[in-house]
């Protein structure tokens, strides 16, 4: 017999839950609009009563009543709004290593939580340029979708929207995608697809929040942000000032490593294949505020059970063991910013990964980076009191991706790269950004375009 009632029977169930969602909105909404018209009707009779004060016919009591009375009121509807109505007046701040935006679910009592970024820049050219086009990309438009169940159960998550259309080259992708259960100061645990938590921006790459129009090399080439897995772990505050964050999670896969790095191994939460899990773990100290050192390891197999090497002298399953290490420290004061971060990853088994002939390029066993900026906000000092912020900066990057290769091969030095980024950042609010730089790379092997990007970012 064919089942054609289970989809009439599915559609039917579906038209009765959007039903009952649409009248829990409605009456929510009517409740809303109650209170309000209560609360007005109150602060008139309020306003009457003190107008009134003064003379021997007004009733003390009455007064303090409806007073009391308005108070509830007032209360209900707070309540009300946090949990039906998006919150946009609420602060953002960081929690638990992510974004402000990101981060917006957790500031509140319970309920839905929506917030975003977007960011966009023009590239030009200047010098070098061979075959390279200018560019006016939208990069990124993102949004962040948390709820909060109750006081320690908490989901959270970002999708991407990137390059403006999945019809040409962009694409949609879920960034992050986990359930915290927030269970004491000192242990929480998170579970689901993870922002890997190494550096600066693969936790946080809100563009208000990072100088440049780009994010730094080092951050993309040899931490390959925005790096997610899936995994479960566990994260908290040890001391005052001193936090930390630990997962297991699915490995990278080593068939996708190349010359240029370890990037083409991310598996990012699709089929991953889960052969092989690594561990991950941060530690960072704040000094003082928005300051703070720290450091981050990742150690694991990433040969996720695949054969390698020369085909004609025999293939093998090899473990492809990863170490990847990361030390950084943030400095802000007054109108300073400074960072600086450094990175090594060490690799077994890179010359089986070089022969095998679907990769045949030469895989560096030991990688190497490091960068080092600074900005100032100069505003103040001309504009005395004001809350917009305009900081001209300078940032240093090595790359070196080659650093260490397998014995016999050679190392392609297209990928040891310097840079050299100077830029202006504006900020009119603390949520809007405008943004202009200028990017000078060299390689030892080769020519590399140089480059001006003016581009905008904003975060809610």
């Amino acid at each position: 017999m064919r089942k054609w009632w289970i989809p009439a029977v599915a559609i039917c169930l579906a038209g009765l839950a959007s039903a009952a969602r649409a009248e829990s909105a409605a009456e929510t909404q009517r409740r809303l609009e109650q209170l309000q018209q209560e609360q007005r009707r109150m602060r008139e009779e309020i306003e009457r009563l003190k107008r009134e004060i003064e003379t021997p016919k007004v009733d003390r009591k009455r007064l303090e009543e409806v007073e009391r009375r308005q108070s509830i009121v007032t209360d209900e509807l707070r309540r009300l709004r946090e949990a039906f109505v998006l919150p946009e007046t609420r602060e953002l701040k960081s929690y638990y290593g992510l974004g402000p935006a990101a981060s917006k679910v957790y500031g509140m009592e319970r309920g839905l939580s929506i917030g975003g970024y977007g960011e966009a820049n023009l590239r030009t050219v200047v010098g070098n340029k061979g075959n390279d086009n200018d560019v006016f990309d939208f990069l990124r438009l993102v949004l962040y979708v948390g709820y909060k169940f109750n006081d320690w159960i908490v989901f959270n998550s970002e999708t991407e929207f990137e390059h403006a259309s999945t019809g040409k080259s962009g694409e949609v992708s879920v960034e992050f995608a986990n359930l915290d259960f927030l269970l004491h100061e000192m242990a929480n645990a998170r579970f689901g697809l993870v922002l890997v938590p190494v550096g600066f921006i693969n936790e946080i790459h809100e563009p208000p929040f990072f100088f440049g129009n780009v994010r730094p090399p080092v951050e993309t080439v040899l931490l390959p942000s925005t790096w997610r897995a899936n995994g479960f772990g566990f994260f908290g505050e040890l001391l005052p000032g001193l936090t930390y964050r630990t997962y297991g999670i699915t490995s990278l896969d080593a068939s996708g490593f190349r010359s240029s790095g370890i990037r083409g191994g991310r598996q990012s939460g699709s089929l991953e294949r889960a052969e092989d899990f690594s561990w991950v773990g941060r530690l960072d100290y704040a000094f003082l505020p928005n300051s703070f050192v720290g450091a981050s390891a990742y150690v694991g197999d990433q040969g996720q059970a695949r054969l390698y090497g020369d085909p004609v002298l025999g293939q093998k399953d090899v473990g492809v063991f990863m170490q990847l290490y990361e030390g950084h420290v943030q400095l802000r004061w007054q109108g300073l910013e400074f960072r600086a971060l450094g990175t090594v990853t060490l690799l077994d088994n890179a010359t089986r990964l070089s022969v095998d002939p679907s990769i045949n390029q030469t895989i560096g066993n030991r990688m190497l980076g490091y960068y080092a900026e600074i900005g100032y906000d100069v505003l103040p000092l001309f504009v005395p009191g004001t809350t917009q912020y305009l900081a001209p900066w300078f940032r240093y990057s090595h790359t070196d991706t080659q650093q260490g290769v397998p014995t016999g091969r050679v190392a392609d030095n297209r990928f040891n790269r310097d840079y050299f980024e100077a830029g202006l950042q504006y900020k009119p609010i603390p949520q809007v950004v405008l943004k202009l730089d200028y990017r000078n790379l060299d390689a030892e092997t080769g020519t590399l375009p140089d480059e001006v990007r003016i581009g905008a970012g904003f975060v809610f």
